[in-house]
């Protein structure tokens, strides 16, 4: 019979509602019970802990005393918890004070106190809670309660089954009633259908006063003789948009092969570039070896290493900014600067370069003060980086001009060469990370196609724009740069003074895995009448720290055995260095490696290649003048 009952829709509907209703109460109840059991166990838990740190904070003096009699008094107080079987208070000496609500037994306690917290077994709840007494830990207390839990369970589960019967009947009424309003045009949907697969009459329509989703199927059937027709427009449709896709999927394919073809030339140009300054480097070390006594000659070499090396430091720099900005982590200075000021930082970054190249350098500026609200080294960079390319893509003995001008409340700043130039179809192609306007290989002067693309983004950090005009190859270029001028301020802040010399001579410790770096620096500070101590390792470092107690501490961050962060936690941790200051050297320069520097304990935070003119610079400086500035 209920075979016969479930193989009709209403039977089905009937028994669908009851096993959803069934599965769903189920669910439900072992959920609360769940949740039930895991509370009850927890306010247990609270409840007892609670009563262990009270009875822990009111013995703390009876332990600490030596008074077993104050102790008992204080355990005594537990017998408004019937539920607490026994307790005790625990020293180092064993069991220092008891407590059972029985008189009828006696409560077996444990000879030692267990681990700090809770524990089941069986029927009881033992807690063991600390006694702190001046921050020192002198006591236990050991608390054993009887813990009812499978009676809770019954009664909870008793409940639960009571009420899932109940609803189950009043989900059968109820389902027995609604079936009709489903079954009925569902009848009707197949009568319909029955006589349009005999008569192949798609005229026919079903007609019916349900609602809801029966409606929609209703409707749905009535509108099957209209689909036929429609399908064949929808097959069209569906070409046209696997046509649409093919091309889109297309034109991501060659957007992939050109970011591809992109990689590879900035990998390959990066490695050329980064060549370049190490042959000359290379050679400098050459020339210094062999005519070691040739005062000129190694004078002339430092100065062309000196200069490479820079050059190095600027193409990881530019690198290293385009990424911050990419990802939104750059951030300005909003200072009142004025422009010549900034002019001047910048032409003296490039004015060797020019020399060098041949170029005349021509710089116009207004002669009333001209005040900006920004970054003054960022918009020297900006300026910098704009020269730098004026004077790469000119040949030898070229014309260069920096000129500004005021336009409508803001500056109008231009760089003008007569390069190579940049063709109409790349003007603003050139702003992109990595597109060079000249790629070919007889090119005198390469790049990394950062430059422009760092500029534009510091510019509109600044609130201004960027813009490049060129008639053509072989034409030259203008790069024009539109700022917001600022009004003047009352008194602006003064220039940076240079840096004295120590006034002193100090305890230096340095640690560095690099043996070469660090011993170059040592003997330099040395030379100074410096007392110097140089470690290799993070342990070693630690050692000569506690010996040699230095003013100033400069420690490298991947160092072996115990690296510069857990270092200067430990230095920190040492009373007898509280005094000495600690700066960071490491080659990790993103803002959240200084910030985790400064909570590790550093003073100051040095990105390498570091130069022996900042490491004098902070000898030289006060805490407050570097710390988190460097």
């Amino acid at each position: 019979m209920l075979r016969r009952h479930t193989g009709t829709v209403r039977g089905r509907l009937i028994l669908m509602a009851l096993i959803t209703t069934l599965v769903a109460l189920v669910t439900t109840s072992v959920c609360m019970l769940v949740y039930d059991v895991k509370a009850f166990q927890q306010n247990w838990v609270d409840d007892l802990t609670t009563q262990a740190e009270i009875v822990a904070t009111m013995s703390a003096p009876a332990v600490s005393f030596n008074d077993p009699a104050a102790a008992r008094q204080n355990l005594a107080l537990l017998r408004v918890k019937p539920q607490i079987r026994s307790a005790a208070i625990y020293t180092d000496a064993g069991l220092f004070a008891a407590y059972g609500l029985s008189p009828l037994e006696s409560p077996a306690f444990p000879a030692r106190p267990g681990n700090i917290g809770y524990s089941i077994k069986g029927g009881s709840m033992i807690v063991y809670h600390p006694i702190i007494d001046n921050g020192e830990r002198v006591g236990t207390v050991y608390i054993n309660s009887s813990y009812r839990l499978w009676d809770r369970v019954v009664s909870y589960a008793m409940i639960l089954a009571g009420v899932l019967v109940f609803s189950l009947l009043i989900a059968a009424l109820v389902a027995s009633e609604l079936q009709k309003s489903i079954t009925r045009p569902l009848l009707a949907v197949t009568g319909v259908a029955r006589e349009v697969m005999q008569r192949r009459d798609f005229s026919l329509r079903v007609d019916s006063n349900a609602s809801g989703e029966i409606a929609t199927l209703v409707a749905a059937f009535n509108d099957m003789l209209g689909e036929v027709g429609r399908r064949a427009h929808a097959l069209q449709e569906a070409n046209r948009t696997l046509e649409h896709e093919m091309q889109v999927r297309q034109g991501a394919e060659r957007a992939l092969l050109l970011a591809d073809r992109r990689k590879d030339e900035f990998l390959a140009t990066l490695a050329h570039e980064l060549r370049n300054p190490l042959a000359p480097i290379r050679t400098g070390l050459d020339i210094m070896r062999v005519n070691s006594k040739d005062a000129a000659a190694v004078e002339r070499a430092r100065t062309i290493m000196e200069r490479q090396l820079k050059q190095m430091v600027r193409l990881v720099d530019d690198l290293l900014d385009v990424s911050r900005i990419t990802t939104g982590k750059l951030t300005i200075r909003h200072d009142h600067i004025r422009l010549r000021d900034v002019v001047n930082d910048a032409l003296e970054l490039v004015k060797p370069l020019a020399e060098a190249q041949g170029h005349t350098l021509q710089v116009l500026l207004p002669e009333a003060p001209v005040h900006l609200l920004g970054d003054a080294t960022r918009l020297a960079q900006v300026l910098s980086n704009l020269l730098n390319n004026a004077v790469k893509y000119t040949q030898r003995g070229g014309a260069i001009s920096l000129g500004a001008e005021m336009a409508s409340g803001q500056v109008r700043i231009s760089v003008k060469d007569n390069g190579i130039g940049i063709p109409p179809d790349m003007l603003d192609e050139i702003f992109e990370l990595f597109i060079q306007a000249d790629t070919s290989l007889e090119r005198s002067t390469a790049g990394l196609g950062v430059g422009l693309s760092l500029a534009r983004k510091l510019v509109e950090l600044h609130g201004g724009t960027i813009r490049a005009h060129s008639t053509g190859r072989g034409q030259g270029s203008e790069i024009v740069v539109l700022l917001p001028v600022q009004e003047e301020p009352a008194a602006l802040p003064a220039g940076p003074q240079g840096v004295a010399g120590p006034a002193r001579q100090y305890r230096i410790l340095l640690a560095d895995d690099n043996v070469d770096f660090v011993n170059s620096i040592g003997a330099l500070l040395r030379s100074m009448g410096h007392t110097v101590q140089i470690s290799h390792d993070g342990n070693q470092a630690l050692m000569a720290a506690e010996t040699f107690v230095p003013d100033f501490a400069f420690l490298d961050i991947g160092l072996p055995l115990l690296n510069g962060y857990d270092l200067a936690r430990a230095i920190r941790a040492r009373p007898a260095l509280r005094n000495t200051l600690l700066v960071a050297v490491t080659g990790w320069g993103q803002q959240k490696d200084r910030q985790q520097a400064f909570e590790a304990g550093f003073e100051g935070h040095l990105v390498k290649p570091v130069g022996f003119e900042q490491i004098s610079a902070i000898l030289a400086g006060s805490r407050e003048g570097f710390a988190h500035a460097v």
